[in-house]
């Protein structure tokens, strides 16, 4: 099922509530829809679809329409999340910078999503307030939730690029939160966009806990989301919710799957479609059922279906929907 705005914060405070985290995953094609979302649905968990800018010039094809391609995803996201009715599926616009004000009202007022992230980070915090302010006072109008956030995560994601790590200061983050009323916000505790191992990674779950308690002390909680996650251990996960995150973001890893999967049948399988050396071309006939699509893409489906319930059951999430 499609998600409203109402009903995706229902499953953040349910989130919040019970300590569990939902996986958010980033998306482009197709076969990225239907996989994530029969893996939410396979394992009765709630979860959030997420286009960035990016994703949607590549979806409109040669014409880079990002309207278009934001039409094109939604419709299939909420096309094929209406078969499903153990989970809910939202939507949202990930890293939305301040250039794209005018897409993300488009989107919000064609009731593409669910939910918006207004990306002014690279701002002072005045400015980052102002914007921020703005687009939810647009959202809140259409029953639609905004995430914002403070701070640098290092790495290169989609259209987002950082060469520096700025960590969140924990009374920056309920001054931000006190002026712009958002309903989640993304704090920059050491993740990295991109590949990464969380062995690797210098990550300040201490920051999460110290800004999770002070929005509680002010009387404005929030859920607190973890961007770049990709790489983290499933312990970095689970202590990450503890402490209050209740959204965690999930691209590089399925691209991985994607790729790791087509490249190992087409190792296997490189005859169906390149001639053997010693084969005549007269004698060397195509296997048509190894390179139609459907024979080699549903592999890379299948990895990401499992990987997305893997990310499920530990994120605490499995079993948790608002529809059971």
């Amino acid at each position: 099922m499609f998600l409203s705005g109402k009903e995706l914060k229902t499953v953040f405070d349910k989130a919040k509530r019970m300590r569990y985290g939902i996986i958010a995953s980033n998306v482009v094609f197709d076969a990225q829809i239907r996989s994530l979302i029969q893996g939410y649905n396979a394992v009765a968990s709630d979860g959030l679809l997420q286009m960035s800018s990016g994703a949607c010039k590549y979806a409109a094809g040669e014409s880079q329409d990002i309207e278009a391609g934001a039409r094109y995803i939604s419709g299939m996201v909420q096309s094929f999340a209406a078969q499903f009715p153990k989970s809910g599926i939202g939507l949202h616009i990930d890293h939305a910078t301040p250039n794209y004000f005018d897409f993300i009202v488009f989107c919000i007022e064609n009731k593409l999503v669910t939910s918006v992230m207004i990306d002014a980070s690279k701002e002072d915090l005045a400015e980052n307030i102002r914007i921020t302010r703005e687009v939810v006072a647009v959202a809140h109008r259409h029953g639609i939730l905004v995430e914002g956030e403070i701070g640098h995560i290092k790495g290169a994601e989609d259209e987002i690029v950082s060469d520096t790590e700025l960590y969140t200061h924990p009374e920056e983050a309920l001054e931000y939160v006190l002026k712009t009323n958002v309903d989640l916000f993304a704090a920059s505790v050491g993740t990295n966009h991109g590949v990464s191992k969380g062995e690797n990674i210098v990550l300040r779950l201490d920051l999460v806990k110290e800004i999770d308690a002070l929005l509680i002390k002010n009387k404005v909680e929030r859920g607190i989301v973890l961007h770049g996650a990709s790489g983290l251990t499933d312990e970095q996960q689970r202590e990450a919710i503890k402490n209050g995150v209740v959204k965690i973001n999930k691209d590089t890893h399925y691209q991985m799957d994607m790729a790791e999967a087509v490249q190992a049948f087409w190792e296997k399988e490189k005859h169906a479609i390149v001639r053997p050396e010693g084969v005549s071309e007269a004698d060397y006939v195509p296997d048509k059922g190894k390179f139609d699509p459907r024979k080699w893409l549903i592999k890379a489906e299948n990895k990401m279906q499992e990987t997305v319930k893997d990310f499920c059951l530990v994120s605490g999430s499995a079993n948790n929907s608002i529809l059971l």
